[in-house]
């Protein structure tokens, strides 16, 4: 551990040094470039000075033990070599986390596309709940979001509804929800009172800026559609919905949430590209592990990671088998009880991946 600490702790150095050389100071991309690496390695910076000042202290306090005589002296200094070394674990530990690379999309803005799976009616009813569900945490979060498609059934539930949730850090707390969700409850149209199983499927992607993914005018298909569900005269008086695919790899989006053709097709591309980036890096994940994990599997009721049990007012996260038994609240958007505790999941897995447990 401390091997990598000394090269970040070194890298800092390099990059102090070089901000302040005039040829660099003159390159405004390559300061710009050079101040975000040095924002980024700062915390495990100033973590290790403080934590090789603690060090120092406690040779310090070790020292004037050995030199000293007076008795109520060495007492004195013996509570305080006790309270030095009382911080060495939680620092220690804080460099280990520091260590772990950062995922470089957490800050990123968000696209959350959820879609009925299996369960007809009932699962389109689901998908509206967690609609609502992710609008009133990012409410609680301070994002802003913005629905830029939703394709409604009749009796007031949702086939498939794509959000765009804006806000820092929006990414690293959303991610996690990508996956089958499962519901289990009596539906609002059973009639013998029977519990049925439903499922939606929840697929999150960060923004991708356009370099990132460099597209081919020529790839893209677009069309002027009507607006469809509630939207009032005007949404049908124009074709401003855009409905964009990309050929080659089938993928296809439609935008309906501006007033402008125009608008709308530029933000369907942009979700084309996150949906193409995220298969990218997915792709790339698989290759490295040896295997490919789906987003979101293919809706079937037994491929789960979370499960919201109306009947027993429970909702268990499979992943980390943690279980909350006030599902109102969840359904209000209460789920940084989920969110952190996969947060610190993924860390010790990162942690252990890295050796540095």
């Amino acid at each position: 551990m401390f091997e990598q600490i000394a090269q970040v702790v070194a890298r800092y150095e390099e990059i102090e040094r070089q901000m302040t050389d005039p040829a660099v100071m003159s390159d405004h991309k390559k300061l710009t470039e050079l101040a975000q690496e040095r924002s980024d390695i700062e915390p495990l910076f100033t973590t290790h000075a403080t934590y090789q000042q603690i060090q120092s202290e406690v040779a310090d306090a070790k020292e004037m033990i050995q030199m000293e005589d007076d008795r109520e002296m060495i007492t004195m200094f013996q509570e305080e070599l006790k309270a030095l070394e009382a911080k060495i674990p939680g620092l220690e530990q804080k460099m280990r986390k520091l260590l772990v690379p950062k995922d470089p999309r957490d800050d990123r803005n968000v696209y959350v596309e959820i879609r009925a799976a299996a369960g007809g009616d009932e699962a389109a009813l689901f998908a509206n709940d967690l609609c609502r569900m992710y609008l009133r945490y990012a409410e609680k979060q301070g994002y802003k979001t913005h629905i830029m498609d939703e394709n409604f059934i009749g009796i007031g539930g949702y086939k498939e509804v794509i959000i765009n949730v804006r806000g820092k850090g929006a990414y690293s707390r959303f991610k996690y929800e990508s996956g089958v969700h499962r519901v289990q409850r009596v539906p609002q149209t059973e009639s013998q009172g029977r519990i049925h199983t439903s499922t939606a499927t929840v697929a999150v992607m960060p923004e991708v800026d356009q370099v990132d993914v460099t597209i081919d005018p020529n790839d893209l298909e677009i069309k002027a559609e009507f607006s469809s569900g509630p939207g009032g005269q005007h949404m049908q008086k124009n074709a401003t919905a855009a409905r964009v695919i990309h050929k080659p790899s089938g993928l296809m989006v439609k935008v309906q949430s501006e007033r402008s053709l125009t608008q709308n097709k530029q933000l369907g591309i942009q979700i084309i590209q996150s949906r193409l980036k995220e298969a990218e890096e997915a792709a790339h994940n698989a290759e490295v592990s040896g295997m490919r994990k789906d987003q979101v599997g293919g809706g079937d009721r037994s491929e789960k990671i979370r499960t919201y049990n109306y009947p027993q007012s429970r909702v268990t996260d499979h992943r980390v088998g943690y279980s909350s038994h006030n599902l109102p609240t969840v359904m209000d958007g209460d789920i940084d009880q989920f969110i952190d505790r996969l947060t610190i999941a993924e860390e010790a897995e990162k942690l252990a991946a890295a050796g540095l447990e």
